[in-house]
């Protein structure tokens, strides 16, 4: 054969194998941008009329990839960033890839194991069963997302594992490394989750447990160094247990689905344990001990079409007693109840209307007489009362 035949065969055959390289990656751009108008009752004592991004789901931009390894294994990664729509600017604290940034390996036979910035698993398994990653969006997540479940707070610094579904079980777990020279378990998390899917059943369930958690994990939304000298949550139903040395999150949650209707419930138990730690945070109402808040959601969805949806909810949180410097703190309670419409005009674009309203009473974690606080609002109100309606547009790229 000729010199330029072979040459000719070489870079063919080179540039087979090329395109075959090129077909086993890929990376696709992808996003969310949601928008809308709100009414609040009481904002600080004012009636408030405002355009709001992100509430049915957080405006977002992001990267994802994947490249094929060969039997069965995959390496991934997902780099998405947050920002809102009305001013152009950042989410999360600013951070660039604050929503999530990780990388890893997924098997076709035992699941992904990634590392990075990262949801926790508790609210992996336990989260889409709450009527706020459904169709009420943050604003009707429990208050303060006290417990997670809607993702307010991501986990840095963490490994996770999530398995494939064994004839409709699955499980997973995640760790957080402190980072602490000479004390491992300070600033440290970890969770645990696991679920069960069969037919119009399905269910969940995890365990969340972060040290330090006012710096650790409701601080680490910043591109600075978050300070334990003043609380990183804004919420009054637990903002002033921010001393807290653990908080603790057990969670369950399940949905039935007959037709067209969908019946789900979450529960959770938070605690914020050990208070009065000043390494982690202030203690200004001087707690000892730890607090406890039960919380308990019904929700019920029904798809009226396929195109619209409908949806009602009520939640219910309690937090037990605890000792102050001035006495004891008997604890507050809030009732919320929720109701959303959402009508898809097309695979991409969706129309919505939701109602938020959220009763309180008590003393709240300022041991101040409890004022309503509706999540993702950029203030509470100055009553015990506050009522929501939104109306929203949201399109998926």
């Amino acid at each position: 054969m000729k010199k330029t035949g072979i040459s000719a065969l070489v870079l063919s055959m080179m540039g087979m194998f090329a395109a075959a390289a090129h077909a086993q990656g890929s990376a696709t751009l992808y996003g969310i941008i949601d928008e809308g108008f709100n009414y609040n009752s009481n904002m600080k004592g004012s009636r408030s009329y405002a355009l709001q991004s992100g509430v049915m789901q957080g405006s977002r931009w992001g990267l994802r990839g994947l490249e094929d390894l060969g039997g069965g294994l995959k390496t991934i990664f997902v780099l998405e960033s947050g920002f809102d729509v009305n001013n152009g600017k950042a989410g999360q604290g600013g951070l660039l890839f604050g929503r999530q940034a990780f990388v890893g390996v997924t098997s076709d036979r035992i699941g992904s194991f990634t590392l990075g910035r990262q949801y926790d698993v508790d609210a992996d398994f336990v989260g889409p069963f709450e009527a706020g990653t459904q169709w009420s969006g943050n604003v009707g997540a429990h208050p303060g997302d006290l417990d997670n479940f809607n993702n307010t707070v991501r986990t840095n610094n963490s490994i996770k594992f999530k398995s494939l579904s064994y004839a409709g079980f699955s499980f997973g777990a995640m760790y957080s490394l402190g980072g602490v020279a000479g004390d491992v378990t300070r600033n440290q998390a970890w969770s645990v989750g696991a679920g069960y899917t069969n037919g119009p059943l399905a269910l969940g369930v995890g365990y969340m447990n972060v040290r330090n958690p006012n710096v650790s994990f409701f601080g680490n939304a910043t591109t600075g160094t978050p300070s334990a000298s003043t609380s990183n949550v804004t919420y009054p139903i637990y903002s002033g247990f921010m001393s807290a040395r653990t908080y603790q999150v057990i969670g369950a949650g399940g949905a039935y689905t007959l037709g067209a209707a969908t019946l789900g419930f979450t529960y959770s138990n938070v605690a914020f344990k050990d208070l009065g730690d000043l390494s982690s945070g202030p203690n200004p109402s001087r707690y000892a001990g730890s607090v406890h808040f039960n919380n308990a959601e019904a929700n019920f969805k029904y798809q009226v079409t396929p195109a619209l949806i409908v949806g009602v909810a009520y939640d219910y949180t309690n937090s037990s007693k605890i000792s102050s410097g001035s006495g004891t703190n008997n604890g507050a309670t809030y009732h919320q109840g929720m109701l959303g419409v959402d009508y898809f005009l097309s695979k991409r674009t969706d129309v919505y209307v939701m109602g938020i309203y959220q009763k309180a009473s008590g003393t709240d974690s300022r041991n101040q007489s409890a004022i309503a606080s509706i999540n993702n609002q950029s203030s509470p109100s100055s009553n015990d009362r506050q009522a929501l309606v939104r109306v929203g547009i949201r399109h998926k790229f």
